[in-house]
């Protein structure tokens, strides 16, 4: 298994990185991403120590560790800002913080994320076709999550993304052990969303191509 958006105790996740890497590893993931929130306050600080527990682990664990942020809450225009200093600092995932149903994310986050050039949009809520066609275009991955609150709008985000082809993943969002995904868990997921095997494998590919590219 593949999963692209965790938290760790550099922001508000419950475990150490290790620890988070070192469960999923017991739980059977081949690979991993460390996403962490981040906005102006932390974002250095949280790239240098998720890269450098990422290259520790992955010099002695038999599970691909990629460190990431998920740029969170910011004023829509230093979207663009924050992604350029995250790839500049080596980080191999940029998550977007979306419009989620159920915090109060700036209209508006969506759009600003996606032309920023991330590479995931997590949980984008209701989002439009209009900023779906503009992340197809651009490459970016729509978030199905597994977290409670954030995944009232899979089925929206699902349709969304198969009416304008835009290529979708699930990932967790974990901010504790139990978030983790177990492959009873992701079918049950993606099932609900369609009865469809080769759309359910699509999504699981996906991630692996995401992780190919890296």
């Amino acid at each position: 298994m593949i999963d692209l958006h965790t938290h760790s105790l550099l922001s508000d996740g419950d475990l150490l990185p290790s620890e988070l890497v070192r469960r999923a590893q017991v739980a059977g993931y081949r690979a991993i991403a460390i996403t962490d929130h981040v906005d102006h306050s932390n974002i250095e600080e949280v790239i240098r120590g998720t890269k450098k527990v990422s290259e520790v682990l992955n010099k002695y664990w038999d599970i691909l560790v990629l460190p990431g942020v998920e740029i969170t809450h910011v004023p829509v225009e230093v979207f663009p800002e924050l992604v350029k200093f995250a790839r500049k600092k080596g980080v191999k995932i940029v998550v977007g913080h979306g419009e989620s149903p159920v915090e109060p994310v700036l209209p508006g986050t969506n759009a600003a994320a996606i032309k920023a050039g991330v590479d995931i949009l997590a949980h984008p809520g209701n989002i439009t076709e209009e900023d779906a066609r503009l992340a197809q275009e651009k490459g970016v991955y729509l978030e199905l999550t597994c977290r409670g609150g954030h995944s009232n709008t899979n089925k929206h985000v699902f349709d969304t993304a198969t009416n304008t082809n835009t290529k979708l993943i699930l990932n967790t969002d974990a901010h504790s052990p139990q978030d983790l995904l177990t492959i009873d868990k992701r079918e049950e997921i993606l099932s609900s969303l369609t009865d469809s095997e080769e759309i359910k494998n699509t999504i699981i590919r996906n991630s692996e191509e995401i992780v190919e590219k890296l």
